[in-house]
C-alpha cells in the first residue's frame, strides 16, 4: 500500500511517502514557521521530486495526537480534505506509537519511553517494547508528571531509551537522578511522517471524514476557563 503520512503534533513538520514498508521519501522542515504554510506545500514538493501523483497514492495516514492542539488539527484537517478530494481511505494513529518506531534502532528487546513536551512539567508518554523488529505497546497514552514516570521507570528497573521533543526534559531529570537511560540522538528524537505510517500499516482505514483529533487534557484556555469558574 502507498501511503502519504503526515506529522505536525510538535515543533517539526514531517510529509512521507512509504509503499509497503518502504520509504520512498521524506521531508522535515523545523523551521519555526506555522504548518499550515509548509505541510501541505512539502507534500507537494515531494510527491514531484519522487514522481507520485495524488491518484498514485492509496491511503493517507496523519498523527491525530496527541500534542499542540494547532498542529493536530491542522494535520487531521489537511488530511481529511485531501482524503476527501481523492476519494481515498485515510488513518489516524497515536503520536507517541509513531515515534516508538524510532526505537527500532535500539535494538530488539529495548524498552521504548516515548515523550512530548506537555508544558507544566509533565509529558504526553507512553512505553513499548521492540519485539520481531516493531514496537509492542505496554501501556497507554497518557499525560504524567517527569516525576511520576521517573517513579515508574525505577520501580521496574528498566532502562528506557527516550525518543520525542520531551526526552531531553526527561533526560535532565533522570541524570539528576542518576538514573540510567539512553537519549536518542538528534535525528531519530523528533517525530516523523515515517513513524506515522509504520504505525497505519497495522490499523485501520476509512473514510477521511471519520478521523478525530485525539486530546489527552484540555486546552491551556478551557483549563484557565475552568479554573476562573471555580474560584467564583
Amino acid at each position: 500500500m502507498l501511503i502519504l503520512a503526515f506529522e505536525s503534533t510538535a515543533k517539526a513538520a514531517s510529509v512521507a511517502l512509504v509503499r509497503d514498508g518502504v520509504l520512498l521519501g521524506q521531508t522535515t522542515q523545523l523551521s519555526g514557521l506555522t504548518h499550515s504554510r509548509t505541510l501541505l506545500p512539502m507534500a507537494e514538493d515531494l510527491m514531484k521530486n519522487t514522481g507520485v501523483s495524488l491518484s498514485d497514492v492509496e491511503g493517507f495516514a496523519v498523527a491525530h495526537g496527541p500534542g499542540s492542539f494547532t498542529g493536530v488539527r491542522i494535520g487531521v484537517s489537511a488530511v481529511k480534505g485531501l482524503a476527501w478530494a481523492a476519494q481515498k481511505p485515510a488513518c489516524g494513529v497515536s503520536t507517541l506509537e509513531a515515534m516508538a518506531w524510532h526505537g527500532v534502532a535500539a535494538g530488539e528487546g529495548s524498552l521504548i519511553c516515548c515523550c512530548m513536551d506537555a508544558r507544566r512539567n509533565q509529558v504526553y508518554n507512553a512505553l513499548f517494547q521492540i519485539h520481531d523488529g516493531r514496537p509492542e505497546r505496554l501501556c497507554e497514552d497518557r499525560a504524567i508528571s517527569v516525576e511520576e514516570l521517573l517513579s515508574e521507570l525505577q520501580s521496574n528497573d528498566w532502562t528506557p531509551f527516550l525518543v520525542g521533543d520531551g526526552a531531553a526534559l526527561c533526560s535532565a531529570a533522570f541524570r539528576a537522578a542518576d538514573f540510567a537511560h539512553t537519549l536518542a540522538p538528534e535525528n531519530l528524537r523528533h517525530q516523523s511522517a515515517w513513524g506515522v505510517a509504520m504505525a497505519a500499516q497495522r490499523q485501520e482505514f476509512v473514510p477521511g471524514d471519520r478521523l478525530q483529533p485525539v486530546y489527552l487534557r484540555l486546552s491551556q484556555a478551557e483549563r484557565e476557563r475552568q479554573a476562573r469558574l471555580s474560584q467564583n
